[in-house]
């Protein structure tokens, strides 16, 4: 094969990958439930409600300050969704943790800050594990599950939960879920699906 053919080939094979994602982009969030109100404290002590972010979209995911696996990797991602998004945009980051007796807000403060967090845009709410549970999973739709302790493979090896990130509108309504790893995932694609999620958010009245 011709190098002039090749190369014709791979911007074919760009062009359609861009047209996908851009129709991907063009579709219509749909409502997938209500979010409940909640009362957390997020890592400055500042108690944080429902009301807090009304009118304004925003992006939440589980994690736990210990974890030893995807949890990492899941805050960089945010880390790098934050620094995406435009200066003048409302939308707002949701960290919830999923080991709350251990992660207080000063434990959270201290890792907010290895992710370079910005405090008025990406939040990290801990409370206790039943206002947790109420947000997470009955709300989000998070998965959190503690291991026993005979299942543990190593002393952070302490919950199996989600690795997925959701978008919620400013009405409170959870509008779509957004896988961050394993096979087919490219982080990149997720990143600028959230943030075209966004701007649709912030256009809808």
């Amino acid at each position: 094969m011709g190098l002039g053919l090749t190369t014709a080939l791979l911007l074919l094979a760009s062009l359609l990958a861009v047209l996908k994602v851009r129709a991907g982009f063009g579709k219509p969030l749909p409502v997938i439930c209500q979010v409940a109100d909640f009362t957390l404290t997020n890592q400055n002590g500042r108690v944080i409600s429902l009301k807090e972010l009304r009118g304004r979209p925003w992006v939440a995911d589980i994690i736990f300050t210990r974890c030893a696996g995807p949890c990492l990797k899941m805050s960089r991602q945010m880390s790098e969704l934050q620094q995406a998004i435009p200066a003048g945009s409302s939308a707002k980051l949701i960290s919830l943790t999923t080991d709350p007796e251990f992660d207080t807000p000063a434990v959270l403060k201290t890792y907010s800050d290895r992710f370079g967090a910005n405090p008025s845009r990406w939040w990290f709410l801990t409370g206790t594990k039943q206002q947790i549970a109420a947000l997470a999973t009955d709300s989000l739709k998070l998965t959190a599950i503690e291991k026993k302790p005979e299942e543990r493979q190593s002393p952070a090896d302490l919950f199996i939960h989600s690795t997925i990130f959701v978008i919620v509108d400013k009405h409170g309504q959870v509008r779509g879920v957004y896988e961050t790893s394993g096979e087919g995932v490219d982080p990149r694609q997720v990143r600028l699906q959230l943030l075209a999620g966004i701007r649709r958010l912030e256009r809808e009245g």
